[in-house]
């Protein structure tokens, strides 16, 4: 194997075609070859390997290899090596670039040696005989590749006007291939002279068309260069191009290794001008490569199928059995070049005598003849035989001589020949296409627009009427069913099911691997017939049509005709999407049927097939353009099977390609990214379809993402839709959709037609802007301009740019007014574009006239660096890369909002709502923290203040104001410190690029108010609960005085006492002692001064900060006041009546229509205010402390809040002042009973006699000198320690309730907590608790709350208050520790630096301190044993004594309510829907809009029609959908628009259900408990819709979820 190359052909030169007359020495056979390797390696395997395609010789290269994405497509670097060189040529190649067949590689030492003479180094240098011909890597990737491959390199080769393979030599089998599957994809138009007078064209696959064929073979050796000559053949003066690579191309000189026997076919085709057109009829060209006697069986085919064959030669042979022995159908010429010294004119007389050959048929180029003249001769000798001849023949037909000639057709194989009998048995029964889709295709014609034209008119309610619109809505959902039902009455078509059958694999899971890849190919084969046949069928009618309207377009009258002609135009595309539309729909369809229905079983597998084919590089039908719509599920669930496939590689980048119709939209896309979305001039896309390209490793951690999507769309303002009235809302429904799907979005525009494309961009900025207000990033945004060719265009254009900037801002101020945003006055506000980078200029597609025109080089090249830039961009937006179930999301949702009516874009996704409540979870978790660390300050405040002035006192303040100051400095700093901690804590939660956060950036600020709010409200608490307790504490500082001074006293006449009994010689008795004891006792209580204790008297106190708070109010609240004493109020429960027989009338009325404002609304607002003041009022009376001023100013703050959120319901003044009354005498009353307790508590008198008992043990212990320690410690213990410890647990003991039940999720967020409120009510079933739920919401919400509490804690569980009690244990054995080091003198001193430790924890009672110290003459160091001793036995019974108790005492004796805390952080702001009256879920405290996930029918707020009194079914969120109108005394009870609810509540936010089934729960409550509803609201049953009744429990549970977003 070790000859050289060229040695195959003996008399073939090293390079084929040389023109040099002279032949160089050095190229005699086999002397300027490359050597072959000394290995056992064929010519083939070592090119192969040279090129790095060894291993694609078995595994050939695929579609979705080549169109991938990966540093070679993003990088301008030349080509190093070899192996790069089939990638550079397929780059280019796929980008339609005509210079992809210049490709080498760049010399790693380039000569630098310009600077010297040196010839002999200049002559060896001229030549590189490294370089590869571009016909062997032509050749090698034809090898390579699979077929699908090939079809798409041989397309894009004929864009270029390069030649394509037509038989492809295997130089080491000797074997060739016929390549007609790889040509099957070319379409060619052109225009014959025939037609040139009515304009019209011919159309059609280029291996159908029966063109003559004139093929041109060399013989030996040829000095002439036969591919140089071809091209200028085939050139016009005008246009010259390269068809043919030849030797004076670059790496055209270079030996061919393995692509001799190669046959390349072009095509010439007429454009219809006669000084134009080279030929004036269509000319199929074929050029062998390599010596005709080395390519016998290529030879022979051409000579069987050509109408002429041309053989090039030096030197003939006389006898040349080669050309006389042939069986030829084709005439043969003898092309010689006279000037060659090898030439023998003898020779060429025998041979043309054997082949009978005139001098027509003898072409021979004399030395005064230039290369111009010769082609003229040759051309002329063309047109004659095409002229004269008949053999005329398609490429399909040379199969049959292909096969007799034992060459191999590329379409024999096996699963190209299955496929082709599926998609000719579809096919081929389509004679009428409009017939056929409905026959064939039934689900996606009127049924589906149908259900088009239903599903948005559910969400428009545009032709409601005066139908009720629940009703409306319901009737809607009836025939929706019922239209779904027709569709699964129809039998699934024979076509569908041959083509569903083609597409899918049965049982392939048990199958082997190899048999599956051939499952894939045939599909592959399968869709690309039905394409191609599809597009035949279309073609033809197509062409038919255009005749008709052509011809009755001559006659003005016939309108209806043309019109018809029109709408037939418009329905006679037919392509594979027609098919996949109507798989979608039979899917959809389906999954109306039970889940365990059969039918719906056997179409389970649909989705995955597709979602395959995505994978595969097929693209998927996103918008349906026929229907205006997308089969959301068939989609979602298409996309959820990808995402399953692909997973976890499964993040996507979107690039969406917005402008006019045919301006070349697809056509950018095709070549940026090599893709096929269909284009020709027959079809332009509708709709809308999204295909995936793979990212390859090497790039995806610049991208981080895995594929790139690219979406396709419909052109806008497209004719034939401009004669329907909705084809406005059609754009904006396209454009809305893709531009909230796209990272970034090409705007195409061709300069022609720029007045419509301002009203594209008019639709696009109102889509940029509806982006801009649901969180998306703001969008990048590329204009490109088509058919701008000049260099200069970049500068020229700036004025047009700068003019394009002008509008777009005052298009976004236009649509920013529309759509009620006018913050956004600039297109920068709402889309990532500057006018410099942002915009780029592209020349026009061709480079010359076509058919002949190859296509423009500046265009590729330009689309190239658009793609560069593209990329870049989007490795930019990297981190906001969705996966596919999340971009699945966003399609829904933003489908959902684009159904709603045009301009009114509501939008509610469940990736911004999960972001959102990401956001509140985490916030409430903070404020939490916030708020629990503050509980615990103020309690150790509050215990520092209770022990001022005591032993226990830490502070070293003499005087109360003092200590107070400290700590509210103190509570200052913490409070701040705590602001900051949330503050920054929000800004790194918005700073993570995980979890969609950027979504939720509009609520940044609003959550930092909410912070700010939250400190200031702290911090009012805060330090009224500290003045509170200061206040409280002074009051008792003298007190505690006196009891000292009575205790004193009474301890020095014991003390004599003891000693005149001891003086007595006798032994006293224990009565002695009693009696003597009694005397003292009664004598020294008779001396003590008993100052009476001053009574304060709370109304009046009460009654002073009443007037104050309505001071504001104006004068008649202060007459309303001074009508009634305080002390005469609230003796009844609060009852509202309406004055006056006018007001009574109009109040019945309200009731009737649920219009706020009437007395029932009232007395429900009073009552609930009523009893959450009862309820604090409660909760002071609990701590048995002193009533202070700050408890009544809290009741006062109450009422106003709840009446400020209760605004709707219309109170006056008197309401308000009579409310207030009725609760502040109450409370007064209650407070007086509270500090009467406190001074009865506390009264000197009391405590001395209360402490008799112990003082009378202590005396008898001290006379009898019994040891005291251990009854001390005990006493101590019992009277000081344990108290206070329970008093600790108890004050600690709410805040950790809270924590705990904060863990779970129903308490995490206001939603979650919506959400289990909902559901538990919907597991109970019970009608009264829904009543109570409705009519007493916090009542209801509260015992909720109490009843999860009970239910948590009811297993006995102590471990919050043994961590307490420890944590008092630990503290207590450290003071006594303490107190043992220190060096005190007695017990006194001992004790006091105990309590002095437990200073601020612990608040020791001073009552029973004093009575402790008394009479105490127990000895320090044992008093310390027995002490802690005592402290682990009491540790051991309050552990039993906690374990005993239930959860509901425990919770009556906190300090902190768990239940009402609970409810105040989940309630939120407390506003309810102004209409339905579902609260608030917003989070925060600061929220700037309200909103609620779910609304209910009006029925369940008491609203009932006025004239048959039936009970309300309108959903405020389906009406503000709608034109009715609502009025209250909001609108001073005028009826105003629920469109535009906004101007008069501006605060709240209602938008339109997501989806149909979204308030289904509701509807189903209304529904079950009908009569029980209007039997309780003293109303008629409200009228069901039917629909309504057929909602199931499981259904309403679907919709919470739905709703809530869980």
């Amino acid at each position: 194997m070790a000859e050289s190359v060229s040695a195959m052909d003996s008399s073939d030169e090293a390079y084929d075609d040389v023109s040099n007359p002279f032949p160089d020495p050095c190229c005699e056979e086999g002397k300027n070859t490359p050597a072959a390797p000394e290995s056992d390696q064929t010519h083939l395997e070592s090119l192969l390997e040279d090129l790095g395609l060894d291993h694609h010789d078995e595994e050939k290269l695929s579609l979705s290899t080549v169109l991938s994405i990966d540093e070679k497509t993003i990088t301008d670097e030349p080509a190093k090596c070899n192996s790069d060189l089939p990638w550079y040529f397929l780059k280019k190649l796929m980008m339609v670039n005509v210079t992809a067949r210049n490709v080498k590689c760049t010399s790693a030492c380039e000569s630098n040696s310009g600077d010297r003479l040196d010839l002999d180094n200049l002559v060896k240098s001229t030549h590189s005989g490294d370089t590869l011909n571009p016909l062997d890597i032509i050749t090698a990737l034809f090898l390579c590749s699979d077929g699908f491959v090939q079809q798409e390199m041989a397309l894009k080769m004929s864009m270029c006007q390069f030649s394509v393979p037509l038989l492809l030599p295997n130089c080491d089998t000797k074997q060739c291939t016929l390549m007609l599957w790889a040509m099957r994809d070319i379409v060619k138009k052109y225009r014959p002279q025939s037609l040139s007078e009515s304009k019209g064209f011919t159309e059609e696959r280029i291996v159908v068309s029966e063109l003559p064929m004139i093929s041109f073979v060399r013989l030996g050796e040829c000095s002439l260069s036969k591919s140089e000559i071809l091209n200028k053949l085939l050139s016009s003066s005008q246009q010259y191009h390269n068809t043919f690579v030849h030797r004076n191309m670059e790496g055209g000189d270079s030996p061919r290794r393995i692509s001799n026997g190669l046959v390349e076919m072009t095509w010439y085709l007429p454009c219809g001008n006669k000084n134009m057109d080279v030929f004036s009829e269509p000319v199929a060209v074929a050029n062998l490569r390599g010596d005709i006697a080395s390519f016998e069986t290529q030879f022979a085919f051409l000579c069987q199928t050509s109408a002429a064959v041309f053989v090039f030669f030096d030197a003939l042979n006389s006898e040349c059995e080669l050309l006389t022995n042939q069986n030829h159908k084709a005439q043969i010429f003898l092309v010689g070049n006279l000037p060659n010294k090898l030439f023998s004119l003898d020779a060429v007389k025998k041979v043309a005598t054997k082949l009978d050959l005139t001098n027509s048929n003898i072409l021979l180029k004399t030395k005064s003849m230039n290369d111009a003249d010769f082609v003229k001769d040759l051309q002329e000798k063309v047109s004659n035989v095409f002229e004269n001849s008949q053999m005329k023949m398609g490429i399909e037909q040379m199969s049959a001589i292909a096969h007799e000639l034992r060459i191999c057709v590329d379409e024999d194989s096996p699963e190209c020949q299955t496929a082709k009998q599926n998609a000719d048995a579809i096919t081929a029964e389509i004679q009428d296409i409009l017939k056929y889709k409905e026959a064939q295709l039934p689900l996606q014609g009127q049924i589906w627009k149908e259900l088009t034209r239903l599903e948005k008119e559910e969400f428009r309610l545009r032709k409601v009427g005066s139908e009720k619109i629940e009703e409306y809505k319901s009737d809607l959902q009836v025939q929706k069913t019922k239209l779904r039902e027709k569709q699964n009455s129809q039998n699934m078509s024979k076509a569908i099911a041959c083509f569903i059958s083609a597409i899918s694999s049965p049982g392939i899971e048990k199958k082997e691997e190899e048999e599956k890849k051939k499952k894939k190919i045939e599909r592959f084969y399968f869709l690309k017939w039905m394409r191609m046949n599809l597009d035949n069928v279309s073609r033809e009618k197509l062409c038919d049509l255009r005749e008709q309207y052509k011809e009755k377009c001559k006659n003005p009258e016939n309108k209806e005709e043309i019109k018809e002609i029109d709408q037939q135009l418009s329905n006679s595309s037919l392509g594979t999407e027609h098919f996949f539309r109507e798989m979608g729909q039979i899917y959809e369809a389906s999954l109306s049927l039970p889940e365990t229905d059969p039918a719906r079983q056997q179409l389970q597998h649909l989705p995955k097939l597709c979602a395959e084919l995505m994978l595969d590089g097929f693209p998927l039908e996103l918008v349906d353009g026929e229907a205006s719509n997308i089969p959301l599920r068939w989609v979602s669930d298409v996309l959820s099977q990808l995402n399953d496939l692909v997973s976890p590689k499964n993040k996507i980048l979107v690039v969406t390609v917005l402008g006019v119709q045919s301006t070349g939209k697809s056509t950018l896309l095709n070549t940026m990214f090599g893709v096929q979305f269909a284009v020709s001039s027959g079809r332009c896309t509708r709709g809308a379809f999204m295909l995936l390209i793979k990212i390859n490793e090497d790039v995806r951690k610049d991208f981080n993402c895995d594929f790139m999507v690219i979406i396709d769309t419909e052109g806008l303002k497209s004719p034939e839709l401009a004669q329907l009235d909705n084809s406005y809302e059609h754009d904006n429904e396209l454009a809305t959709l893709v531009v909230g799907l796209s990272d970034i979005t090409i705007m195409n525009i061709a300069m022609e037609n720029s007045t419509e494309m301002k009203d594209i961009l008019q639709i696009v900025v109102h889509a940029f802007l509806r982006m801009k207000e649901v969180g998306k990033k703001k969008p990048k945004c590329q204009f490109v301009h088509q058919n701008v060719s000049d260099v200069s265009a970049h500068d020229k254009n700036m004025r047009d740019r700068k003019l394009l900037l002008q509008q777009l801002n005052e298009m976004t101020q236009a649509a920013a007014k529309m759509e009620k945003k006018e913050e956004y006055s600039s297109f920068t506000d709402v889309m990532e574009y500057s006018p410099d980078t942002g915009n780029w200029y592209i020349p026009g597609l061709w480079n010359g006239n076509p058919p002949m025109a190859p296509v423009n080089a500046g265009y590729s090249e330009a689309v190239y660096e658009l793609k560069k830039n593209i990329i870049t961009i989007l490795g930019s937006c990297g981190s906001s890369a969705n996966n596919i179930l999340e971009f699945t999301e966003w399609m829904k949702s933003l489908w959902t909002a684009v159904k709603h009516e045009d301009f009114i874009f509501s939008f509610r996704n469940s990736l911004v709502a999960d972001a959102y409540m990401r956001l509140c979870t985490q916030f409430n978790k903070w404020e939490w923290d916030f708020k629990k660390e503050m509980y615990t300050w103020v309690t150790q405040a509050e215990t520092r203040i209770s022990n001022f002035g005591t032993p226990a006192d830490k502070s070293n303040k003499s005087d109360m104001r003092e200590l107070l100051m400290l700590l509210k400095n103190d509570a200052l700093t913490e409070l701040s410190k705590w602001e900051t901690k949330l503050l920054e804590n929000l800004d790194q939660y918005f700073k993570q690029t995980e979890g969609h956060v950027y979504l939720v950036e509009g609520y940044r600020e609003e959550f930092k108010n909410s912070a700010k709010s939250l400190r200031q409200e702290m911090e009012s608490s805060v330090f009224n609960q500290l003045t509170a307790a200061a206040d409280i504490r002074q009051g008792m500082t003298e007190l505690d005085k006196i009891k000292e001074n009575h205790t004193k006293d009474l301890e020095g006449r014991v003390c004599v006492l003891i000693e005149e009994c001891r003086k007595e010689k006798v032994q006293m008795k224990e009565k002695e002692l009693d009696k003597e004891f009694e005397k003292m006792w009664t004598e020294t209580v008779k001396e003590l001064s008993f100052t009476e204790m001053k009574e304060e008297d709370i109304f009046t106190s009460v009654s002073h900060h009443l007037r104050t708070n309505l001071s504001t109010k104006g004068g008649h609240a202060s007459d309303l006041l001074s009508q009634k004493s305080l002390r005469d109020c609230g003796l009844v429960s609060f009852k509202y009546t309406v004055e006056g027989l006018f007001n009574k009338g109009a109040d019945t009325f309200k009731q009737w229509l649920n219009i706020p404002g009437n007395a029932k609304a009232v007395q429900q607002t009073a009552d609930s205010i009523i009893a959450v003041c009862s309820q604090m009022v409660s909760e002071k009376m609990q701590r048995k402390s002193n009533y202070h001023d700050t408890y009544i100013d809290e009741i006062l703050n109450m009422i106003d809040e709840r009446l400020q959120n209760n605004q709707e319901v219309g109170t006056d003044i008197t309401f308000e002042v009579s409310l207030k009354q009725h609760i502040c005498a109450d409370a007064a009353r209650r407070f007086q009973r509270l500090h009467e307790d406190f001074l009865q508590k506390n009264d000197p008198y009391r405590c001395l006699n209360e402490n008799k008992g112990k003082f009378l043990a202590d005396f008898k212990d001290l006379f009898h000198n019994v040891d005291q320690c251990q009854k001390k410690a005990e006493e101590f213990t019992d009277r000081c320690l344990k108290p206070a410890v329970e008093d600790f647990v108890n004050r600690s003991l709410g805040p950790d309730i809270i924590g705990e039940m904060k863990t779970s999720e129903q308490f995490s967020t206001r939603m979650s907590f919506q959400y289990s409120l909902l559901l538990d009510l919907l597991s109970e079933d019970d009608f009264k608790k829904y009543e109570s739920f409705i009519s007493s919401y916090e009542k209801y919400v509260k015992e909720w709350i109490l009843n999860k509490i009970l239910e948590r804690f009811s297993d006995g569980s102590t471990m919050f208050e043994d961590q307490h009690l420890q944590s008092c244990v630990n503290s207590i054995n450290n003071a006594i520790q303490k107190a043992k080091t220190e060096k005190s003198g007695n017990l006194k001193s001992f004790v006091e630096v105990v309590c002095q430790e437990l200073g601020d924890k612990l608040v020791i009672s001073q009552d029973a301190l004093g009575a402790f110290m008394t009479l105490n003459k127990a000895d320090k160091e044992q008093f310390a044993h027995w002490l802690t001793e005592c402290v682990t036995e009491m540790a051991h019974t309050l552990r039993k004594k906690f374990k005993k108790t239930n959860i509901q005492t425990k919770l009556q004796s906190l300090h902190v309510n768990p239940q009402d805390k609970l409810f105040n952080t989940l309630i939120g702001c407390g506003k309810q829907c102004p209409f339905c009256k579902a609260p608030c879920e917003a989070g925060g405290r600061a929220h700037t809009e309200h909103f609620a996930s779910l609304h209910r029918p009006e029925g369940l707020g008491r609203c009932r029609w006025s004239d048959t009194e039936k009970l309300g079914i309108d959903i405020c969120s389906s009406s503000v959908n709608s034109d009715e109108g609502f009025s209250c005394s909001d609108t001073k009870d005028q009826p105003h628009p629920y469109k535009r609810y906004k101007e008069i509540y501006p605060d709240w936010k209602i938008p339109p259900d997501a989806s149909l089934q979204a308030s289904d729960y509701w509807k189903y409550v209304l529904a079950k408990f009908n009569n029980e509803f209007a039997a309780a609201y003293n109303a008629k049953p409200a009228d069901i819709p039917a629909a309504w009744k057929l909602i199931t429990p499981k259904q309403a549970e679907a919709s919470l979820k739905e709703s809530f977003h869980i």
